[in-house]
Order: C-alpha cells, then structure tokens, then sequence
C-alpha cells in the first residue's frame, strides 16, 4: 500500500506494521538479480548496470559524466539518492541512443519502473568550436576515448555550460513511479548508470549528445598531417640521395653504374657469377 510521507511524497509502507519495509543490501540485490533473470526471458537483449566495487565510474568520461551532473545545484542535492540503487543492481536495463536515455529499475513493488531521459543535442556552434580547438591535439580516436588528451583540451570539454556536457536545462526527466519529485531517487540510479554504461563504451556519449566524434579526430589528424608535409617537404625523408650516401658515409658513387635487372639468371657450372653492383670509390681525403 501507498501512502504519504511527512514532506507530502509517497513512500511504501508494509501491509501488516504501517511502517516502511526494510530491506537489507543483500536483499535488495537479490530481488534484482531475479527481476534481471525474470527479464531476460522476455528480452535477452537487456543491458543491466553492473557496480564492482564502490566506485560508481573508472574512466575519464564515466567520471566527467558524474561530476558535471553533481555540480549543478539542481541537482546536488537529489541525485545522491540514487547512489544507493545504482550499486544494488537495481538499474535492471539502461539503452542509450541519440539524445536519449532508457532504463528500467527494479523499486520496492514487483514491476520494474520505466525512466526516459530526454537531452538536447549539443549547441553547434558549441561544437565548431570545440572541433576547432582540438586541431592538431588528438592523435587518434581510441586516444580520446581513454581520455587520454591535453588538460587543455579536459578543461575545454568540462566547461560548465559551454562543454560537451549538457545543463540541467538541457536534461527532461520522467520516471512512472509515484515519486511526485522531478528528480525521483529511479533516475537518479538512472543517471549515474549512464556514467557506468560510459566506462564500458565511452563512444555511446557522442551517439548520446547527437555529434559525429570522427570530426572532432579526423580534422585533428588532417591538421597535424598537413603540419608534417610541410616540414618534410616534396621529398620523403626516408629516400637517400647519391650525394647524401656520399656524405654519410665518405665514398662516391658512379650515378652511370648499371643496376642489374629483376630476370633470373640462368645457371652454369662452375663458380656462381656475382651479379652487378654499383661501381664505388673510397673519396680520398685531402
């Protein structure tokens, strides 16, 4: 049965004391993995979000994800609530397409609740200008997704309100549990899963902020490709002219010497014949 806390919310009470049911963390664990095996009957294809430990994200963009969220003031305070539920399994499902978020997480009744989370595509002017300063500095796409980029470029990617990571006014939230808070503690769980679901494929936040990350790398590497021609001139560096040989090594080389051709030499007996080689003379020194 349902009824109202003091702060006017419903809260789930037990049928036989009128107090809420108290469940221990192994319990709350458990009625997930059941709710999890229960699912996967219906749908093999569900993508529940798994805790190790208790840090809630491992990589730069899981934990960039998190923080970004627990700056906001609308949201510091609420989304602890889903601390807790994120690292009990409670986070049955969480799918992740462009600009949006859908998950399904196991509450205190039977049926899982169902969270869409809605997010603006990023600015793009915002974004010009962010593939603009990353010119030259990105060596590769794998590179990037292990965050493994310029502080500059983390500070630029972090700005509140400017980087890539969307404002709480960018965010829309619904959940179908009876929490009547615009944050219930369901997509709180929910948006800590996705920095979770970031750890294990951090391209999906590109997918989710509706931007091509092959712009962002390819017009780094188109800059730093042509930075190099220019350095290395018409010729490649690793082709050795007469001259240079001559130099290095302190001989001369006949540019008339023959170079013997590619056709196989027919056998004879006798003493193997040495095929033709260029003509060289040590340079005497004066």
């Amino acid at each position: 049965m349902a009824a109202k806390s003091v702060s006017g919310r419903p809260t789930h009470m037990s049928y036989y004391d009128g107090y809420p049911t108290y469940e221990s963390v192994a319990e709350k664990r458990g009625k997930a993995k059941r709710a999890i095996e229960k699912l996967k009957k219906k749908n093999p294809d569900i993508a529940p979000i798994v805790i190790e430990g208790r840090t809630l994200a491992r990589t730069w963009w899981g934990k960039a994800w998190n923080a970004n969220l627990e700056r906001y003031s609308d949201y510091t305070n609420r989304i602890v609530r889903g601390r807790s539920y994120v690292r009990h399994g409670a986070v049955l499902d969480l799918k992740i397409t462009s600009g949006k978020v859908v998950a399904l997480v196991q509450g205190s009744r039977s049926t899982p609740y169902k969270v869409d989370i809605a997010i603006q595509p990023l600015d793009r002017t915002a974004w010009e200008s962010i593939t603009k300063s990353c010119e030259g500095k990105i060596d590769s796409l794998q590179e990037l997704l292990e965050g493994k980029f310029p502080k500059a470029l983390s500070e630029l990617f972090t700005e509140k309100g400017k980087g890539l990571f969307p404002t709480p006014k960018q965010i829309s939230l619904n959940c179908s549990c009876p929490d009547y808070a615009n944050m219930c503690k369901h997509v709180a769980a929910v948006l800590y899963g996705v920095g979770a679901r970031l750890d294990e494929i951090p391209a999906l936040f590109f997918v989710l902020r509706d931007v091509n990350v092959d712009e962002l790398v390819s017009k780094a590497i188109v800059e730093k490709s042509e930075a190099l021609l220019k350095q290395s001139g018409r010729k490649s560096s690793r082709v050795l002219e007469n001259d240079d040989i001559s130099a290095m090594f302190g001989i001369e080389i006949d540019s008339d010497a023959s170079i013997p051709s590619q056709e196989p030499v027919p056998a004879v007996e006798g003493p193997k014949r040495r095929s033709a080689r260029p003509r060289v003379r040590v340079a005497k020194t004066k």
